[in-house]
């Protein structure tokens, strides 16, 4: 199994590197900062036995899109499961956050998942096999004080992921929406959060790898996962 990562040097996307790897996948690994997680990659490598590719790339970039896609075709056309996981947050209100935010939320949160599933997809549809999952946002489905932006290009993200769902169907490729909540990643460094009140990125992984499994003839369309005490 070949599976692709975007966002894969920390937080939910680290976490689903290593349970993928768990189940003994290849890894297609992308990311600004992969040169910084050598060690991590070879740790995964020698204990799973598995193949890991790492790619540095800021994919709110066109070209940086496209050279991350072409380093994967050239590598192989089996491609099984693709997971739009890069992201990034910056608190504000629609009336009042600096200019341009608008621009960089939907550049890193939109259109590198948009860029990335047009320069693979073509290669899925050729197998009509595969699963795509697009990692959204409790603040894709409701909007909340200071989402500004970020809750913008996340329901762009969802609106995208439902499109892709009704248009793969004829091709045997699954979409799945994963929608989280409030999570322990470096988006609440700083804050004075209890981690026993918020998500694990562990839980988002499992939710995804167990997602990926089922049968042929049965696709998750959405994953809800909220904090047992509910949203913050």
């Amino acid at each position: 199994m070949n599976v692709v990562i975007t966002g894969a040097s920390r937080g939910i996307g680290k976490a689903v590197a290593e349970h993928f790897a768990q189940k003994g996948a290849n890894l297609f690994l992308c990311s600004r900062n992969m040169d910084k997680t050598i060690a991590w990659q070879e740790s995964l490598m020698e204990k799973h036995h598995i193949s890991i590719s790492s790619f540095n790339a800021d994919l709110s970039k066109l070209d940086e899109v496209k050279s991350f896609a072409q380093h994967i075709l050239n590598a192989t056309n089996e491609i099984d499961v693709l997971i739009n996981n890069t992201g990034v947050y910056e608190p504000g209100s629609t009336y009042n956050e600096a200019e341009g935010q608008l621009e960089k939320m939907l550049d890193v949160n939109l259109m590198s998942a948009y860029h990335l599933t047009r320069g693979l997809i073509g290669a899925m549809i050729e197998r009509k096999t595969g699963h795509i999952f697009n990692i959204c946002s409790i603040a894709s489905l409701n909007a909340y004080p200071n989402g500004g932006s970020y809750s913008i290009s996340k329901w762009a993200l969802d609106g995208f992921s439902k499109n892709l769902r009704e248009e793969m169907k004829p091709f045997n490729i699954k979409v799945t929406s994963v929608y989280p909540g409030a999570t322990l990643t470096s988006s609440w460094d700083g804050m004075n959060i209890d981690p026993k009140r918020i998500l694990e990125v562990a839980d988002i992984a499992k939710m995804i790898v167990t997602a990926s499994e089922l049968s042929a003839q049965a696709c998750v369309e959405d994953i809800v996962i909220r904090p047992q005490l509910g949203d913050l």
